[in-house]
């Protein structure tokens, strides 16, 4: 199955980013992708930099009127979209959200973010309740999805309950960039822990991993900090971490990968992790810190 990961800069205008996104997914799905996957947050750019509460007027529901837009593609294309958006699910109560559009247009499922940062120019708890739907997959025509976002993709547990609850793919669309106060080295342990830590996660569960980040410059609209550069690098890797294609750093681009069939199948014969944990030993990690050292 071929696969894309839509990378691209987020402008202030919604249409303006949705019209991107839209010739996007059409170019790749000419050159025969049957699975999309958007950035985090893809019709704004990050209003997380700040707290405002005027930015709740960018929230919507779902249904709204996004998801019927990209519904609309993936039925008019006859693909699979998982696209992200900030969801206003009550007054008051607002969440970080993915959802998958079937080839009939219609929403498969969704998935609520469920670890929220708190950190300079990642302003997520002030906007974002934590995700109440946990971590299953969703079923669609292009596999089982284990959708998880951003923040998500450093915790292995997220991904660990994705793979046990029958995930077959991990998706991980994502904001995530520089601090420019940051020296370049700094720069890069950063960036090369963020490839790192998603390549074991595909090892450890042996399937597939698809992450989406977007690139190019947002100040921050308070002016108070230096803006972030995300840092682009979307990335699709195998069962073995095996990198399949990787983006640049710096500017828009449809990355396109092939998922092999069956391979998940013969690496866990070779690799069976799932056959050897012990389960019966494990009681800790429900625990925040062990204490009794």
């Amino acid at each position: 199955m071929k696969i894309a990961l839509i990378q691209q800069p987020c402008e202030i205008d919604r249409n303006s980013n949705l019209q991107t996104a839209t010739e996007a997914i059409h170019e790749a799905a000419s050159l025969g992708a049957k699975l999309i996957l958007l950035c985090e947050l893809h019709t704004t750019r990050y209003f997380c930099q700040m707290e405002d509460p005027t930015n709740f007027d960018l929230a919507e529901p779902i249904p709204g009127p996004t998801s019927a837009q990209l519904g609309r593609l993936a039925a008019e294309l006859q693909l699979v979209i998982v696209a992200s958006l900030f969801e206003r699910r009550a007054a008051g109560l607002y969440h970080n959200t993915a959802i998958v559009l079937e080839q009939n247009g219609h929403i498969a499922g969704r998935y609520r973010k469920m670890h929220i940062p708190d950190d300079p120019g990642y302003h997520e708890k002030y906007y974002f309740t934590p995700g109440d739907l946990g971590f299953g997959p969703i079923d669609t025509s292009a596999g089982r999805l284990g959708i998880l976002v951003c923040w998500d993709q450093w915790f292995p547990e997220a991904a660990r309950l994705m793979a046990l609850a029958g995930a077959e793919i991990l998706l991980f669309p994502t904001a995530i960039g520089w601090d420019l106060t940051d020296d370049a080295a700094e720069r890069k342990r950063q960036q090369d822990a963020w490839i790192t830590i998603q390549r074991a996660h595909a090892i450890a569960n042996g399937i597939p991993l698809l992450t989406c980040n977007r690139t190019g410059f947002e100040p921050d609209p308070a002016g108070h900090g230096a803006g972030i550069r995300f840092w682009g690098s979307s990335f699709a890797c195998g069962p073995q971490g095996e990198l399949l294609a990787q983006a640049s750093s710096d500017h828009a681009q449809i990355l396109i990968a092939e998922i092999e069939d069956n391979r998940s199948e013969r690496v866990r014969r070779i690799w069976p992790f799932l056959r050897d944990r012990r389960i019966d030993a494990y009681h800790g990690l429900l625990q925040r810190y062990r204490d009794d050292s």
